[in-house]
């Protein structure tokens, strides 16, 4: 703000001090809201780590049923048993994470998941890579949506950094600019009023 429009009262000051506590609150809840969010996301990406681990496993895992289950029950019937499942059907809400709205990925009704098949007509092999699939799925689930919102807790902090900056580097300081501004306008006001009403005290005397 340019200095000839600010007004220099006292009245002004101190609605600029209250502004400035205002401020310094705000920035202060700001930066807490923000630690809190970078601890949880070090939480998810160490999570996130962890998972990825485990998913090389999964895959290996999978991989090596789907080979013994066409060993013992053929491709054919493999293939054919897989085409009798039914589909996984991914549902989406969304849950609070300090204000931050994450998606919440979950596997919807279980009665969609039953198996297709019975388990008395087909090798125990094929079960068993049924199983594994179905795991190395959900642990993709979870993956997915931790990675998600990681980057909607990234995005997030992103946003607070420039808001508290911009509140400390910016805002607060103008605004204690102002009040020394107004300050040293009402201390000249001051000595000149106390320089003139000397001055025409010696007036009367003479």
């Amino acid at each position: 703000m340019p200095k000839g429009n600010i007004k220099t009262t006292r009245l002004e000051m101190i609605r600029t001090k209250a502004r400035v506590r205002v401020a310094s609150k705000g920035l202060s809840l700001l930066k807490m809201k923000r630690s809190s969010l970078v601890l949880e996301f070090f939480k998810l990406a160490r999570q996130i780590q962890l998972l990825r681990e485990n998913l090389g496993m999964g895959v290996q895992t999978a991989m090596d049923s789907t080979k013994i289950a066409d060993i013992q029950a053929g491709r054919i019937n493999v293939e054919r048993i897989a085409a009798e499942q039914a589909t996984m059907m991914v549902g989406v809400e969304a849950k609070n994470v300090m204000g931050v709205s994450i998606p919440n990925l979950n596997l919807g009704d279980k009665s969609r998941l039953d198996v297709g098949y019975e388990l008395v007509s087909v090798p125990t092999a094929v079960e068993d890579a049924r199983k594994s699939y179905r795991t190395l799925f959900n642990l993709l689930i979870e993956i997915a949506e931790k990675e998600n919102s990681l980057r909607k807790l990234l995005y997030e902090i992103e946003k607070l950094n420039r808001r508290s900056n911009a509140i400390e580097n910016v805002v607060i300081p103008s605004m204690l600019e102002k009040i020394a501004y107004i300050r040293q306008r009402l201390e000249d006001l001051e000595r000149d009023q106390t320089v003139s009403l000397k001055f025409i005290k010696r007036k009367m005397n003479a």
